[in-house]
């Protein structure tokens, strides 16, 4: 350990040479370190490097920028408060994420954007990272930039669906326009996993205030219900996203929004069923509860008898 500690010790010390050639070096050697050797992550982080891969963010090379990146990202795994305690750190994710058209190296954003997923598991960073109108809109604008790669959209939406954990950060998503490039990707997406973490941060979205509105100006709830569909073809993860969100939008869009899924929903009762018995159970219960939802409605009772659904509504209450 004590050999690993020099090593990381001499890495670092290098990253502040006059030699840029000796600062890639070191960068690059940092970077196999941390993914490789687990226990020489916190001895990196403890030697001072974060601030130094901070710097190099802002770096012109893109060899340099992706080096800095993707150490940040392996150190997230095991020192998270290493890195949100460093002063600049978030600011300096801000600059590669806001520069994902031009002057960012591709690999750089992906990495990026999955150190702020690696961050947002701690619960205690949400708000803190969500909080920074920069990061979201620049996540929202990967989402839309037509040329983005498939690697980025992916990264970028795990990140967005970690912010959107923290209830009070949905409502800025909205403002900050996400609703209509998360359901374009949902309706074109080009393969499945794509769909399924488009559909799961529509999912947490739908559950603020101001979602009803944007839901509606893209006709959201006619998609969500169409992804029920079995002739969609969707995954079976993608269905539960769907439940989700329209669960969360009955719950949180108003009164509107409620008698509307209610109506919609009277349509897929065998589509929300499926979920609520192959489902995940997190996925069951959900579907579950948007059946009682219907239920409640303008809606003949005879329809749950006839298609056994009244069975799993009660065995679920008792």
């Amino acid at each position: 350990m004590e050999v690993k500690r020099r090593t990381a010790s001499t890495l670092v010390s290098r990253l502040s040479s006059v030699s840029e050639q000796i600062r890639c070096d070191s960068l690059s050697e940092l970077r196999l370190m941390t993914k490789n050797d687990a226990e020489s992550r916190s001895l990196i982080a403890e030697t001072g490097a974060i601030p130094y891969l901070a710097e190099t963010l802002y770096s012109s090379s893109h060899a340099a920028q992706e080096d800095a990146a993707a150490t940040l990202l392996n150190l997230s795994i095991s020192s998270r408060e290493a890195l949100m305690s460093t002063h600049g750190l978030l600011d300096a994710i801000s600059h590669v994420l806001g520069h994902h058209n031009s002057s960012s190296s591709a690999a750089a954003v992906q990495s990026c954007a999955a150190t702020l997923h690696s961050l947002l598991v701690v619960d205690e960073y949400r708000p803190i990272i969500g909080s920074k109108r920069d990061i979201i809109y620049s996540l929202v604008d990967i989402l839309k930039f037509r040329k983005s790669p498939q690697r980025s959209i992916k990264d970028a939406l795990k990140a967005l669906f970690g912010i959107a954990l923290c209830q009070p950060n949905r409502s800025t998503m909205v403002d900050l326009g996400v609703i209509p490039p998360l359901f374009s990707l949902v309706v074109v997406g080009s393969h499945a996993g794509i769909v399924e973490d488009a559909s799961a941060v529509v999912a947490q979205v739908a559950g603020c205030e101001d979602s009803e509105l944007a839901f509606r100006k893209v006709s959201g709830l006619g998609v969500l219900v169409d992804l029920l569909d079995s002739g969609t073809g969707s995954s079976q993860r993608t269905k539960e996203n769907a439940v989700s969100a329209l669960l969360n939008l009955a719950r949180w869009g108003g009164e509107r929004a409620e008698e509307d899924i209610k109506d919609l929903g009277s349509g897929i009762l065998s589509e929300i069923g499926d979920v609520a018995m192959n489902g995940s159970e997190k996925g069951k219960a959900k579907a579950v509860e948007l059946l009682k939802l219907i239920a409640s409605g303008d809606i003949d009772g005879n329809v749950f008898e006839d298609l056994q659904l009244d069975r799993l509504i009660n065995s679920c209450s008792e």
